[in-house]
């Protein structure tokens, strides 16, 4: 009897979540920089879209890398070892990224060591959940570090085209370097390992080894029909941010423009993550909100592919972000209960290393198959459109997991 009364919640995890937070928003905000002004950028360094492009994705790329060895870490080596790594690395060089701002090759090389750094922070969002927070919040508390992202996504998409015009690219990489490492400093200062006692009971704790939870993983159906939902989702939303100014330009929008489009997109999303992840942890259901978000996201998508006003295209980006990127860290948590016991930061890995790799695919198809004389990239956002519907399909098939039955 004694079990059940050893365990307390702690108001410290709303301060390590907040410090957390802000390391992953400054991180997302390195990533998609150059997205809105991909073409002022490409002027500026003198070098092709697909080069600004290739900016953010050496984020991908080094994903698939670095993102099984940053789980194996966070899960073996804990919060503070692993992801202050992945936080040292995003300050320093970010900052660095800002005094070698001028130079597209020293800008690119910066870019890759604070992509390194990327799997060791956003691996890590359901295992704060897990190490901080009571089963029931946990989907909350992974809402709240997908939060960040989008946060750190959409500070990104609006301020970018305005601050790059008024102080030039260098001024603007060099601000966004100097927030960088002023949240690695917060992090070191305020984020603990774990609180004195567990938030939970022993058994909702226990978790095997990373590997051995990794090969577990693949044996269960529902996890891996997962991994291919993140495929898709995941993939669609990397690769329609990195190209957001390229895939509205050909109608007639100017940077600015794209950049709030992106901007609302985002929004909606950071809306729909403050909102729909609560409301599955009060209603215990994960399935029907995933289902929810892959069929709002896609017929958002098709109002993105084909709206030639912008007042629709806006609204379309804003239903877009709100589902997709909602139904993110719902996934996030469902792969954790799904794949019980195996490490947090190995589920929640191997979900954004599926992104990742699409993500590629996708961003390199979209520039290859964009139209050749008006740039419109209308028919692989069609191909997406159709992804997306087999997305929904999956999403049917998947089933709640008996781990979150658990009450406490």
């Amino acid at each position: 009897m004694t079990g059940q009364t050893e365990y307390k919640i702690y108001g410290y995890r709303w301060v390590v979540l907040a410090a957390y937070m802000l390391i992953v928003a400054a991180n997302q905000l390195l990533w998609i920089t150059f997205a809105p002004i991909t073409s002022s950028a490409a002027a500026f360094y003198n070098q092709s879209d697909l080069s600004i492009g290739l900016l953010s994705m050496s984020f991908m790329v080094v994903f698939i890398i670095f993102s099984i060895p940053a789980s194996w870490m966070i899960d073996t080596y804990g919060i503070r070892t692993a992801v202050g790594l992945g936080a040292a690395l995003t300050g320093i060089f970010g900052l660095l990224r800002g005094f070698t701002g001028d130079n597209y090759t020293l800008t690119l090389l910066a870019q890759i060591v604070v992509a390194i750094g990327q799997p060791f922070i956003l691996n890590a969002t359901t295992s704060i959940a897990a190490r901080w927070f009571p089963v029931k919040d946990r989907a909350t508390a992974a809402g709240l570090g997908s939060l960040a992202m989008y946060l750190g996504i959409i500070t990104a998409l609006i301020l970018t085209p305005y601050l790059a015009i008024h102080f030039e690219i260098t001024g603007m990489l060099l601000m966004y370097g100097t927030f960088a490492m002023s949240a690695t400093v917060l992090f070191f200062i305020f984020v603990r390992e774990r609180p004195p006692t567990a938030p939970c009971p022993p058994e909702e704790e226990e978790r095997s080894l990373a590997l051995t939870g990794l090969k577990e993983s693949f044996k269960i159906g529902g996890f891996v029909l997962l991994l291919v939902i993140f495929f898709i989702g995941l993939g669609v939303f990397n690769s329609v941010t990195t190209w957001v100014e390229d895939i509205v330009r050909p109608r007639g929008f100017a940077t600015t423009e794209a950049g709030l489009i992106g901007g609302l997109m985002i929004a909606g999303g950071i809306i729909g993550a403050l909102v729909l992840p609560i409301l599955s942890d009060q209603m215990r259901k994960r399935t029907p909100f995933l289902v929810l978000g892959i069929i709002g996201a896609t017929l958002g998508l098709v109002g993105i592919t084909f709206a030639t006003g912008y007042g629709l295209i806006l609204a379309s980006s804003f239903f877009f972000g709100f589902f997709l990127l909602s139904a993110g860290p719902i996934g996030f948590q469902y792969g954790a209960e799904l794949t019980y016991p195996a490490p947090e930061g190995t589920s929640n890995g191997m979900m954004l290393l599926m992104g990742q790799i699409s993500g590629i695919a996708f961003i390199l198809g979209m520039d290859a198959f964009k139209s050749p004389d008006t740039g419109a990239m209308t028919a692989p956002l069609v191909v997406m459109i159709a992804l997306m519907v087999i997305g929904i399909f999956l999403t049917t098939l998947l089933k709640e997991p008996k781990n979150l039955l658990i009450d406490n």
